[in-house]
């Protein structure tokens, strides 16, 4: 599903690149009849010519992997010290040794 303010749903993308690719349209042109920038119209042109059909669906933002994200036992023994111990994160994060940005209720 794509964002309220999106320019261009799966239907439109499929419409840009049909436009340039079969139609010789000029990028240019096609990316102002659909209200798009030439920068937006090339990178959906270039996912159609790398992935086909599949290249113009809507995708996840989540991140592929987090090589820094905090290991889960760092973070189960945080969950248990705050509920236990009832301790802020100044007092947590240099005790187990991590940012108290890490330990904060927010993060």
């Amino acid at each position: 599903m794509s964002h309220r303010n999106a320019r261009l749903n799966v239907r439109g993308r499929q419409l840009l690149v049909e436009r340039v690719c079969e139609q010789g349209w000029a990028v240019a042109h096609a990316a102002k009849s659909q209200g798009v920038s030439r920068q937006c119209a090339h990178r959906w042109i270039r996912r159609f010519r790398e992935e086909g059909r599949r290249g113009l669906e809507n995708r996840s933002s989540r991140p592929h992997r987090c090589p820094s994200q905090t290991p889960v036992d760092i973070e189960e023994t945080i969950v248990v010290m705050r509920r236990e111990q009832r301790r802020g994160q100044d007092w947590i994060g240099p005790v187990l040794g991590v940012p108290a940005r890490t330990v904060s209720p927010g993060s």
